[in-house]
């Protein structure tokens, strides 16, 4: 007869037992370092929020405390006198006060033609476009009292584009666009208006460009 011995499973000795964890103390430690550390913040925080403006200045609403040099409009129609005449750009508008009447005058351009040729020639045909609204009292007109002038200081006459109609006068409450037009050499200029013909009131920075 043949007997089956069955054989004992053999459980090896472990070496050595597992390093004890945290102690109660060392963790309430770190914990209560970490409230305390959560409270120190908060407390910070509310107050840096808590904290009164300074005077003079409104953190709820920054319109009313920044400088009125930062909030004005950056467009500001110039007023524009012979005693003070205003300098501005081409295509921005200038109240023109004068002792027998006031208007708004734009002055925009000049349009050349030819541009992008491939051959850029020193002198170009310029046109500029004039408009007076918002008269008030007589407003008188002559071509003759617009000109303009080159960065050489050389002063140009301008004529009406062929076509265009200028009136003597305007009058209270009178509109007017028109166009004049005058040869001019590349380059940066003015164009003014005077208009007793001798008194400039206005005057217009452009640039000539033909590129």
């Amino acid at each position: 007869m043949t007997s089956a011995v069955t054989p004992t499973a053999h459980v090896a000795p472990k070496d050595r037992a597992p390093g004890p964890g945290p102690s109660a103390a060392r963790r309430g430690v770190f914990w209560g370092l970490a409230a305390v550390l959560v409270v120190t913040l908060s407390w910070g925080i509310h107050g840096l929020l808590s904290r009164p403006a300074a005077p003079g200045l409104r953190v709820e609403s920054p319109q009313r405390w920044l400088p009125r040099s930062l909030t004005a409009p950056v467009d500001q129609v110039l007023v524009g006198t012979v005693a003070r005449p205003a300098l501005t750009i081409q295509g921005d508008a200038v109240e023109v006060r004068t002792p027998t009447f006031s208007a708004l005058a734009v002055v925009s351009g000049p349009v050349v033609p030819g541009e992008g040729l491939p051959v850029q020639q020193r002198h170009t045909t310029c046109t500029w476009t004039v408009s007076f609204t918002h008269v008030d009292g007589t407003l008188p007109l002559s071509v003759s009292d617009f000109d303009s002038i080159d960065h050489h200081q050389t002063v140009y006459q301008p004529a009406l584009v062929p076509g265009q109609f200028l009136p003597a006068a305007l009058h209270t409450g009178q509109t007017l666009t028109f166009r004049v037009r005058s040869v001019m050499p590349v380059g940066e200029g003015l164009f003014r208006w005077a208009p007793d013909g001798d008194h400039v009131v206005a005057k217009w920075d452009y640039q000539v460009e033909n590129d």
